[in-house]
C-alpha cells in the first residue's frame, strides 16, 4: 500500500521535474511566451489482483491552485470514474474501490480537473491519464485442444515429425515471464519427445520398435508450464492420442501349403474348383493380394482369380474336362501383396502352395467330332438323296452306341432325315433355292443305353443353283409409235431378269419371235448388254387401221440347260406432234391408271352409302305421316275411353276395363263371369262379397249403359277398389284448367256430388256428368 502510492508519487516528481521552472510574472524579450500549466500528469500503474479489504491507493492529484484553503475541489471523470476509481474532491487522492484483473481489461483512461467549491468555475483545463494495471502471474497456461490426435507411419526414423501442440498464457508477455512457456512429456516416455519451445512431438524410438502389428495406439499427457519452466510457475496439461499408420511391411502367407479339390468333368468352363486361403497382417490396400498359377500340368486347364472381398483365391475350370484322358491334376500356385513398398521388398514376400484338382468320372452325352456341319446340295436333287453325314460317339469309358435324328422343329415341313444309325443325312422332299437358299436343322445324338443323354448340333444346308428358271421381261413394257415416223426408229428399251443366280452372272439375248419375223411390223435389236431396242420396220402407221400391236419378244439365257420365254410389248398407233409427242392416242391408250385407285373407289362408294341413308330417312318420315291418329272422331266415346284407360291404368291394372267388351258387346257377360278378383288384393271372409249379377235389357245394353253398369259395380264391390281414377284423374288433373279430377283431395268420398258443372267445360265432359250424374243402385 505505501510503496504503491510512494511510486505513483516518485513518477509524479520525475514527471513534473522535466517541465523548465518560468515565472507566471517573468518577462521576456519575445513577444511570444510559453506559460506554464499549474498541474499535469499522464500515467499511473495498479497492481492487479489486489486482495486487501480497504480502497487500493493508487496516488494523488495536486494542482497549483490549490493552496490548501479548501476552495478547490478535484473532479474525476471517465472510464470507471465513481464506480471504479474514487477520488477526494479535497486532497487529490485517487483509490481503486475492487479488485481488478489486467486480463479483462489492461488499462483505464480518466480525467481530471479542478474547480471552484463556491462558484463552480473551473480552475485548470481538464487533463486525460491513464491508469495501467501491473500484471501478476495469475493465469496458467491452456492447450488449443483437450485432446489431439496424431498419426505416424510404422518403422518411421527416429524424429520424425507427428503433432505439434500449442497453449497460450492471459499474462502479459511483455512483462517478465510469466507468459513464457516450456513444453514436456509428464507420461508417454519413450516412445515419443516433444520440443520444450515449439510443442512439436517427434518420434523418439527406431523403426524396430515402431511396428503397428505389436502396437498401433500410444497416448501422452503434455504439460506446459509458464515462468520459463522455473519453480513457483503454473502449469496446463494436455493429451495427445498417436497412431501408427500400416505400411507394406508383411508379405501375405497361405494357412496350408497343400489343397486338394475335386471336380466332375461335365463342368463348365468358369465353374468354380474352390477357394484357397492366405493371410496378411497388414490391413487395407496394403493386405491387398493376388494369386497366379505358374507351375503344374493344369496351368492350361484352370484359372485364378482374387474375390475382392474376401480376398482368397478362386480356382475356375478354363477348358473343358474330360476323366477319360486325364482324371487329375496338379498346379503350383503363388500369392504376392498388389503393392510393394521398396523399402521391404524381398524374394521372401511371395509365397507358393500345391493344389491337387481330382476329375470325376459323370455319364456326359454324345459328343459330335464338329461343332457345327455345313453342307451343299443341288436344288434339283431327287428324294432320297444324301446331302451329307454327321458323327458322334460316347465320350465314356463305356463306349455306348448313338442313335441319330431330326429335331422336328426346326424342320417343320419334313424336308430333311436322317439314317438313325450311320448319320447320313438325306432328302424327303424336293427343295428350290428360288424359294429358300439356306436350310437350318438341328440333328439329335442320343445313346441307346441312356436316352436321356443326348445333344444337339447344326446342320446348315446350302441349296446349289440348277437353270431351272427362265428369263422375263424386268416389268410390263407399254409404248407407242407415231403415225408418221421412220423405218428404224427407236422406240423402247426392254430388260429382263432371271431368278437363277449362275456363277458367271447372268448373260441374256433378245430376239424376235419367229412366228413374226417376216411379217413383223418390228423389229427386236440385241445390245449385248442384257437389254435390247425395238424398232420400227416401216415409215407410216394408222392410227384407225390398226391402234394396238403385240410385239412377241424371245428372251433367252446363257446357262446350261438352257431356259426361254416369249415376254409380249404393247405398241400402240398415236398421234404425234413434229417433235415426236404424243399428242392423240386412243382411249384405252397408255392409260396412266388402267383402273380406279382404292381412294376413289372408297369415295363412290360412300356416296353411294349416304344416298341409301337419305332415301331410307325420307322414307321413314313420309311413313309417319301417314299413320292413322290415335282419336280419329272426337265424338266417339269408346275412343276416349281407350285414351284414359291407357294413360291411368299402368302394369298393375290389367284387369280394370278391356276394351274388347265395348267393340263386342256380345261376349262381355261372359267375360265378366271369368273375371277374377285382382292380383294386388288378398280376399278374406268378410270380402268375399260377391254381388248379384243381372243381366241388362238386350234393348238398352249399349255404350252408356254398359260404363254405368260397370261403374256401378265397382264402387259396391270392395275387392276392386278404383285404381283408373286414383292412377289417371290425379295425375292429368295436375296444372289443367280443369284442376284435378281425383276424389282423394275430396272432404268425403262418401258425399253426394254435384257433376253438373262439368256440362260447361264442352261435350265431352257433358258426357262424363251425365254418366256420374246417374242414380246408384244397389246389387242384391
Amino acid at each position: 500500500m505505501f510503496s504503491t502510492a510512494v511510486y505513483s508519487f516518485l513518477f509524479l516528481c520525475l514527471f513534473f521535474s522535466s517541465f523548465p521552472q518560468t515565472s507566471h510574472n517573468s518577462r521576456g524579450p519575445n513577444l511570444l511566451k510559453r506559460v506554464r500549466r499549474g498541474w499535469m500528469w499522464n500515467q499511473f500503474v495498479l497492481q492487479e489482483e489486489y486482495t486487501g479489504s480497504d480502497y487500493q491507493y493508487i496516488g494523488k492529484l495536486k494542482s497549483d491552485q490549490d493552496y490548501g484553503n479548501g476552495l478547490v475541489k478535484y473532479v474525476l471523470s471517465g472510464e470507471g470514474a465513481g464506480s471504479i476509481f474514487v477520488i477526494d474532491e479535497n486532497n487529490g487522492d485517487l483509490h481503486a474501490t475492487r479488485r481488478l484483473d489486467r486480463e479483462e481489461k489492461a488499462f483505464y483512461i480518466l480525467r481530471a480537473t479542478v474547480v471552484n467549491k463556491q462558484t463552480g468555475q473551473k480552475l485548470e483545463p481538464e487533463t486525460e491519464f491513464t491508469v495501467k494495471l501491473h500484471d501478476i502471474n495469475d493465469n496458467e497456461p491452456k492447450f488449443s485442444k483437450e485432446v489431439y490426435t496424431g498419426s505416424v507411419p510404422e518403422r518411421s526414423d527416429i524424429g520424425t515429425s507427428v503433432i505439434q501442440v500449442t497453449a497460450t498464457d492471459a499474462d502479459d508477455s511483455m512483462y517478465g515471464s510469466s507468459a513464457k512457456l516450456v513444453y514436456s512429456i509428464s507420461q508417454g516416455h519413450p516412445y515419443f519427445s516433444v520440443d520444450p519451445n515449439t510443442g512439436v512431438i517427434r518420434t523418439a524410438l527406431g523403426p524396430g520398435n515402431m511396428d503397428r502389428e505389436q502396437r498401433e495406439h500410444y497416448q501422452m499427457v503434455i504439460d506446459a508450464k509458464d515462468m520459463a519452466g522455473q519453480r513457483g510457475g503454473l502449469t496446463g496439461t494436455t493429451i495427445v492420442n498417436i497412431t501408427l499408420t500400416d505400411v507394406n511391411d508383411n508379405p501375405p502367407r497361405f494357412t496350408q501349403s497343400i489343397h486338394e479339390f475335386r471336380v466332375p468333368e461335365s463342368a463348365k468352363s468358369g465353374t468354380p474348383v474352390g477357394r484357397i486361403v492366405a493371410t496378411d497382417r497388414d490391413i487395407g490396400k496394403n493386405a491387398e493380394m493376388y494369386f497366379t498359377i505358374v507351375s503344374g500340368d493344369g496351368m492350361d486347364m484352370f484359372d485364378i482369380s482374387t474375390d475382392k472381398e474376401t480376398q482368397e483365391g478362386v480356382i475356375t475350370v478354363g477348358k473343358p474336362l474330360d476323366f477319360e484322358k486325364k482324371p487329375s491334376y496338379t498346379v503350383e500356385i503363388q500369392v504376392q501383396n498388389t503393392q510393394v513398398d521398396p523399402r521391404f521388398w524381398s524374394p521372401a514376400s511371395k509365397d507358393m502352395a500345391t493344389v491337387r484338382i481330382g476329375v470325376d468320372d459323370v455319364d456326359e452325352p454324345p459328343l459330335f467330332d464338329r461343332a457345327s456341319y455345313v453342307m451343299e446340295v443341288k436344288e434339283d436333287a431327287a428324294v432320297g438323296v444324301a446331302v451329307g453325314s454327321v458323327s458322334a460317339m460316347d465320350p465314356d469309358g463305356a463306349r455306348s452306341k448313338v442313335k441319330y435324328s431330326i429335331d422336328r422343329r426346326t424342320d417343320m415341313d419334313r424336308l430333311f432325315n436322317v439314317h438313325p444309325g450311320n448319320g447320313s443325312v438325306f432328302l424327303l422332299k424336293g427343295l428350290d433355292r428360288e424359294e429358300t437358299a439356306w436350310h437350318n436343322v438341328s440333328v439329335i445324338a442320343t445313346e441307346f443305353n441312356n436316352p436321356r443323354q443326348s445333344s444337339h448340333v447344326t446342320v446348315s444346308i446350302r441349296l446349289l443353283d440348277v437353270n431351272d428358271n427362265p428369263p422375263t421381261f424386268a416389268v410390263v413394257y407399254e409404248t407407242f409409235v407415231c403415225e408418221r415416223t421412220t423405218a428404224g426408229q427407236w422406240i423402247q428399251t426392254v430388260s429382263a431378269v432371271d431368278a437363277d443366280e449362275p456363277s458367271t452372272g447372268h448373260k441374256f439375248f433378245f430376239s424376235l419371235a419367229p412366228e413374226r419375223t417376216h411379217r413383223s411390223n418390228f423389229t427386236v435389236r440385241d445390245n449385248g448388254d442384257n437389254t435390247a431396242g425395238i424398232l420400227t420396220r416401216r415409215a407410216n402407221y394408222s392410227r384407225l387401221h390398226q391402234s394396238v400391236y403385240l410385239v412377241p419378244v424371245v428372251i433367252t439365257d446363257g446357262d446350261y440347260p438352257m431356259q426361254s420365254s416369249t415376254g409380249t410389248l404393247t405398241v400402240r398407233v398415236c398421234t404425234c406432234n413434229r417433235e415426236g409427242n404424243m399428242e392423240v392416242c386412243n382411249a384405252e391408250a397408255l392409260s396412266s391408271s388402267p383402273g380406279l385407285s382404292t381412294g376413289a373407289l372408297i369415295a363412290i362408294l360412300l356416296c353411294a352409302i349416304i344416298l341409301l341413308m337419305i332415301v331410307v330417312l325420307f322414307t321413314s318420315l313420309k311413313q309417319q305421316r301417314k299413320q292413322e291418329p290415335l282419336i280419329i272422331s272426337k265424338e266417339d266415346v269408346r275412343d276416349n275411353v281407350v285414351s284414359y284407360n291407357d294413360e291411368g291404368g299402368g302394369e298393375e291394372d290389367t284387369q280394370a276395363f278391356d276394351i274388347g267388351a265395348l267393340r263386342h258387346p256380345d261376349t262381355a257377360v261372359a267375360l265378366e263371369e271369368s273375371t277374377k278378383q285382382r292380383r294386388d288384393i288378398i280376399p278374406t271372409d268378410a270380402m268375399l262379397y260377391s254381388p248379384r249379377r243381372q243381366r241388362p235389357p238386350p234393348l238398352v245394353w249399349d255404350v252408356r249403359q254398359f260404363i254405368n253398369h260397370k261403374v256401378l259395380e265397382n264402387d259396391c264391390n270392395p275387392t276392386a277398389p278404383p285404381y283408373d281414377s286414383l292412377a289417371t284423374y290425379a295425375y292429368e288433373g295436375e296444372g289443367l284448367v280443369a284442376e284435378s279430377l281425383s276424389s282423394l283431395g275430396s272432404v268425403s268420398s262418401e258425399a253426394e256430388q254435384d257433376y253438373h258443372y262439368l256440362s260447361d267445360w264442352g261435350p265431352r265432359f257433358r258426357k262424363l256428368a251425365e254418366l256420374y250424374g246417374a242414380e246408384d243402385c244397389d246389387f242384391s
